[in-house]
C-alpha cells in the first residue's frame, strides 16, 4: 500500500527523509551494533546524539545563550502545572489568555496552585479568533503571563504578542513549533509536546530564560523542577532517547534539507494560502477561523450539514486523505498540514474538495 496524505493533529506525519534514515540506522545506528531504543541514556554513542541534539535547537531557533533547553517528559500538559509550580512562585499570581480548549486547560490546571486570572478570551465566539485584549486587565505583579501560540483545536493562532513589559510571556508552541522562526528572547519560557512537528509523542521540549530557574513551590515533584532537570541535563532519569534522537533527524532536515526555519515558513504559508483560497471560492466549504486569526498549520472548515461533513470525512479517507475529521469537541473538519506535509498533499486535497463539491450542490 502506497503512503497516504495524513492530516492528523498530532501525532502527525513526519518527513519521508527521517523515517527513512532512522529506518536505515534502526538496527545498527553508526556502527554501535545497536538501535538507539535499546542503548544506554549514559553511554558515549548516546551522549554524542544528545549533545549534537542540543547544539541542533540552539542553532535552528537561534535560542540565546542565557536559556536552558529541556527535554522534559508527560507532553505538554504536564507543564500546565509544571509552569505555575516553577513560576509562580513570589506574588503568586499569573495571568492567562483563554483562546482555545488547551489554553482553558492550562488555566484550569494553574488556578490549583495560585491566583489565575483570564485577561482575555473568545470562547463566547467559539473560539474562532484570538481574543482582544485590554493592557489595563494585565496585572504587572504576575509570575508570568501564559498563552497558547497556535490554538490545535480551532485553527487561530497569534499575529502579534501582548506586551506584557516586565511579566516573563510563557507561550505553549506545541503546534507550531519549527513550522517559522519565532523570536525566544520575548518570552520567558516556551514548551511544545514533540507529536506535531518534532517527533513521536514521548519527548516535552521546554525553552527557560535562566534567570526564572531555581524557586519552585515547595512540595514540587523533583522530576517537574526545571533547576534539577537543566542541572542534570535532562537526565536526572532516563530520557526519552528515541524521540530526542529523531528530533535531531528532524532539525537536520529543516536545517539540510529546507534551508532553516524563514524556508520553512515560505513553505507552509505557500501550503496555507492554497487551501484557504479554495476555501474561501468554495460555495460547499466554509473556513471556521477569522480571516485575520488564520493559523497556517491547522485549518478548520464545515459544510455547514453535519451528515455531509461525515460523508466527506469517510470519501477523503477512502481516497486516501486520512484523520480530516474534526476534534470531537468541536465536529467539521481539519486539516493539519505541518511541516512533514508535501505541498502536492494540499494541491490534492483541493482538487479531491473540488470534485466532492461538484457531486454534493
Amino acid at each position: 500500500m502506497s503512503r497516504v496524505y495524513n492530516f492528523s493533529a498530532g501525532p502527525s506525519m513526519l518527513p519521508e527523509p527521517v523515517l527513512q534514515k532512522a529506518a536505515a540506522e534502526m538496527m545498527d545506528y553508526q556502527g554501535s551494533g545497536q538501535s538507539v531504543m535499546e542503548m544506554s541514556h549514559r553511554s558515549k554513542v548516546f551522549d554524542a546524539i544528545y549533545q549534537e541534539t542540543q547544539a541542533l535547537w540552539r542553532e535552528v531557533m537561534d535560542i540565546p545563550e542565557n536559556y536552558k533547553v529541556l527535554f522534559m517528559q508527560g507532553g505538554a500538559s504536564t507543564q500546565f502545572a509544571a509552569v505555575p509550580m516553577n513560576l509562580m512562585t513570589k506574588s503568586g499570581k499569573a495571568d492567562y489568555v483563554l483562546s482555545g480548549q488547551f489554553s482553558t486547560k492550562a488555566y484550569k490546571e494553574a488556578a490549583r496552585y495560585g491566583d489565575c486570572k483570564v485577561v482575555g478570551s473568545s470562547k463566547e465566539d467559539n473560539f474562532s479568533h484570538i481574543p482582544l485584549l485590554d493592557p489595563k486587565e494585565f496585572r504587572p505583579d504576575a509570575d508570568y503571563f501564559h498563552i497558547c501560540l497556535n490554538n490545535t483545536i480551532y485553527g487561530t493562532v497569534w499575529k502579534e504578542l501582548p506586551g506584557t513589559g516586565n511579566v516573563p510571556l510563557v507561550a505553549d508552541i506545541s503546534s507550531c513549533i519549527l513550522s517559522r522562526p519565532i523570536d525566544v528572547s520575548k518570552f520567558g519560557l516556551l514548551y511544545a509536546g514533540a507529536q506535531k512537528n518534532v517527533a513521536p509523542a514521548g519527548v516535552t521540549i521546554v525553552i527557560v530564560r535562566e534567570d526564572l530557574l531555581g524557586e519552585p513551590m515547595e512540595g514540587t515533584p523533583t522530576m517537574f523542577n526545571y533547576k534539577v532537570m537543566a542541572d542534570n541535563d535532562s537526565m536526572y532519569n532516563t530520557p526519552p532517547c528515541w524521540p530526542i534522537y529523531i528530533s535531531k533527524l528532524v532539525l537536520e532536515w529543516i536545517k539540510n534539507d529546507i534551508g532553516g526555519l524563514e524556508k520553512m515558513e515560505e513553505r507552509n504559508v505557500r501550503k496555507a494560502q492554497l487551501l484557504y483560497y479554495f476555501l474561501d471560492q468554495s460555495t460547499l466549504f466554509k473556513g471556521c477561523a477569522d480571516k485575520d486569526s488564520r493559523s497556517i498549520m491547522n485549518v478548520t472548515f464545515v459544510t455547514g450539514d453535519k451528515d455531509l461533513d461525515a460523508k466527506f470525512v469517510k470519501e477523503s479517507e477512502a481516497a486516501g486523505f486520512v484523520n480530516l475529521k474534526g476534534h470531537r469537541s468541536v465536529g467539521g473538519m481539519r486539516a493539519s498540514i505541518y511541516n512533514a506535509m508535501p505541498e502536492e498533499g494540499i494541491v490534492e486535497l483541493v482538487e479531491f474538495m473540488k470534485k466532492f463539491e461538484l457531486e454534493n450542490k
